[in-house]
C-alpha cells in the first residue's frame, strides 16, 4: 500500500502566499508524475501542477504565481502558492502515480485526503 499525506493549506488574504507539502510512503519502486490537483462543489477535479522528471505543467490559471517542486529521494512534492486570488480557493488533492511490488509490479494512481485552501477578498 501506499499512501500520500498532505500538509499546509489554511486561510489566507487575497494576494498572500501558502505552501501545500505532499510525502508518499509505503511499498514504492518509484514515484513517477506527481501533481496537485483542486475541486471546488460542484465542479470536477482539476489539475493545477505536475511535475515528471525535469519537466512541469501548469494549469494556465496559476502560471507564473505556483511553482511545483519534487525531492525524489524522500518522495516528496510541493507546491508553492503565491499572489492567491479568491478563485483560487478550494480543495487540493496531492496525487502520484507509483510504481510498486506487492505480490506483483504495477503501476498505480493514489490520492491525497485533500487539504482546504481558502483565500478571501
Amino acid at each position: 500500500q501506499v499512501q500520500l499525506v498532505e500538509s499546509g493549506g489554511g486561510l489566507v488574504q487575497a494576494g498572500g502566499s501558502l505552501r501545500l507539502s505532499c510525502a508518499a510512503s509505503g511499498s514504492i519502486l518509484r514515484v513517477n508524475i506527481m501533481g496537485w490537483y483542486r475541486q471546488v462543489p460542484g465542479k470536477q477535479r482539476e489539475l493545477v501542477a505536475s511535475i515528471s522528471g525535469g519537466s512541469t505543467n501548469y494549469a494556465d490559471s496559476v502560471k507564473g504565481r505556483f511553482t511545483i517542486s519534487r525531492d525524489n529521494a524522500k518522495n516528496t512534492v510541493t507546491l508553492q502558492m503565491n499572489s492567491l486570488k479568491p478563485e483560487d480557493t478550494g480543495v487540493y488533492y496531492c496525487n502520484a502515480e507509483v510504481e510498486v511490488l506487492v505480490t506483483a509490479w504495477r503501476i498505480a494512481n493514489y490520492w491525497g485526503q485533500g487539504t482546504q485552501v481558502t483565500v478571501s477578498s
